[in-house]
């Protein structure tokens, strides 16, 4: 029996990545409905007691528990991954997630139960973060795993397609919400969002119930070369690479942040923008944010993927003071021509990343260490954005300190980004042990496709 060429496993590949696609989506819905209500509600309705500046600061600080939460999910759904496979995780992972967001919705407020409220809503947020930690590493490696070489940076910007599409979908659910009265929004209006998830994680538990566990993992399984405790070995043999991981991401996590999170109080409370106006933005940003990423993975097929990074990280610090440059002119247009342009070497970056952190690390041990790094990365760029710009903001009353802030992100993820060593595997052999690729091999394969 022949084994199938590159050509027959397209269409499964392709039907693997729309899966990874979906639940990634859901899994960032649920995560940006609550980045919005963090910015927008949180603060009147479970942290009343304080002035709506530190209001929205503690709201982002429970935005930010989800993050303290996502290693020890990385940690514990990478050994499971590892070990039992990436299929069965991420359908575990999606659960946790859709009951915490669904339960976020019934949460009684600060009115109802004085100071018990919030807590239940960091308890909840922990719970999403323990999901989404072991998500997107699964979620990458179900597509790349599956990919074949010449297309592994294409089909692992699919699962980074999940990120705008979420907040599309996120948003416009937002924008419906927001034609609401103020007194109804904050009644039950903010509660919708949240309870609809439940019917997104009934279709994302359908379409992964119907994928196949990838060849990586089936090889290695057969040969009996799994690892007993992945974190054991990522820790004692890729602990550098894990850490230069974390400082890579860096950057695309702070400026993501800033255009989600910051923007949308910045323009609202000291631009004197509409809530609807910025949201809007935001949904349009994330709309060309979405038809990139898959162009800028194929660019890391054809030429080098960490050069392609390198030059969206360092495009991104360039275009930060812009940013601000443009969003103090205080129109819609002025505000979204600076969103715009900055989303475009976000892409550049953020397109072929999945692909690049995934090629570090070797089969037995690559949900752990791609979870790991990856997560660490999302403490210091996505967990403390909100919560370090509303400071600096409040500190400086200018947005300049933000722009500065952005830049010296950049400068760190370049360093850290030069420094990985990415060594792109052929193919899984039958003892599970990874052939590399040649620089020529890889080059070659990109030009063939």
């Amino acid at each position: 029996m022949t084994s199938p060429t590159s050509e027959d496993k397209a269409p499964s590949t392709r039907k693997i990545a729309l899966a990874s696609l979906v639940g990634t989506t859901i899994e960032w819905y649920d995560l940006f409905i609550y980045t919005t209500a963090a910015a927008v509600v949180f603060n009147l309705l479970f942290f009343p007691e304080f002035d709506p500046l530190m209001g929205t600061l503690i709201a982002f600080s429970t935005y930010a528990t989800a993050y303290i939460a996502r290693p020890v999910g990385a940690i514990v759904f990478g050994h499971i991954g590892d070990r039992a496979g990436r299929k069965k995780t991420l359908t575990l992972t999606l659960m946790i997630m859709g009951v915490a967001t669904f339960a976020v919705g019934l949460l009684p407020t600060y009115g109802s139960i004085g100071v018990i409220a919030p807590i239940l809503l960091i308890i909840l947020r922990f719970l999403q973060g323990l999901g989404l930690g072991g998500e997107w590493g699964g979620a990458v490696l179900m597509a790349v795993e599956h990919a074949p070489l010449s297309k592994r940076g294409f089909f692992g910007s699919w699962v980074q397609m999940g990120v705008p599409a979420g907040v599309i979908l996120a948003n416009l659910v937002w924008l419906a919400v927001a034609t609401l009265s103020e007194d109804d929004l904050l009644a039950w209006g903010w509660r919708i969002p949240f309870l609809l998830s439940v019917s997104l994680i009934i279709v994302g538990m359908w379409v992964r119930a119907r994928v196949l566990e990838t060849p990586t993992f089936e090889k290695q399984h057969e040969a009996a070369e799994d690892t007993k405790m992945p974190i054991v070995e990522v820790l004692r043999d890729y602990w550098g690479q894990v850490l230069l991981t974390a400082g890579a991401y860096f950057a695309t996590g702070v400026v993501y942040t800033v255009l989600l999170a910051f923007g949308l109080t910045y323009g609202t409370v000291e631009l004197g923008l509409s809530r609807s106006t910025m949201l809007l933005v935001i949904v349009i940003t994330a709309a060309v944010n979405f038809l990139l990423l898959p162009f800028f993975g194929i660019i890391s097929d054809r030429f080098n993927r960490k050069r392609v990074y390198l030059a969206g990280i360092a495009g991104m610090g360039v275009l930060s003071f812009p940013l601000f440059w443009l969003m103090n002119i205080g129109n819609f247009w002025s505000v979204l021509l600076g969103y715009v342009l900055i989303v475009i070497p976000f892409s550049a970056a953020y397109g072929p990343q999945s692909t690049l952190f995934a090629e570090i690390f070797r089969g037995r041990v690559r949900y752990s260490g791609l979870s790991i790094g990856y997560q660490l990365g999302a403490i210091l760029g996505s967990a403390l954005t909100p919560i370090a710009t509303t400071a600096l903001l409040a500190a400086t009353g200018s947005a300049t300190s933000v722009a500065w802030y952005m830049v010296g992100a950049c400068i760190i993820s370049l360093i850290c980004a030069m420094g990985i060593q990415a060594r792109p595997w052929k193919d899984e052999s039958e003892d599970g042990r990874v052939e590399l690729v040649t620089a020529t091999e890889a080059g070659s394969a990109g030009k063939s496709r």
